[in-house]
């Protein structure tokens, strides 16, 4: 699962939220700012997990931030160990 978050979604502490959220859940991924001012989320796990997570980050307070969010989905790669920020 891929997500490009709009809105103000950066200075927030998005990605630190997001990471925090993703050690409740079974899945690996990354998040980091793009420089264009939104947010990628990619997660990879079973498709009940990933919709959980998606809905527990709505949940933690960010869904206030959020103004789109653009949601696409692949098979999973098996490319990520642990959910990280990247910089």
């Amino acid at each position: 699962m891929t997500i490009f978050y709009a809105g103000r979604v950066q200075g927030v502490g998005f990605r630190y939220t997001a990471k925090t959220v993703a050690t409740g859940f079974e899945i690996t991924g990354t998040v980091r700012n793009l420089p264009d001012g939104r947010v990628e989320l990619t997660a990879e796990g079973l498709r009940d997990e990933l919709d959980a997570f998606r809905s527990a980050l709505h949940d933690a307070g960010l869904a206030g931030f959020i103004r789109d969010e653009q949601v696409s989905w692949a098979e999973p790669e098996n490319k990520f160990r642990g959910f990280e920020i990247v910089r």
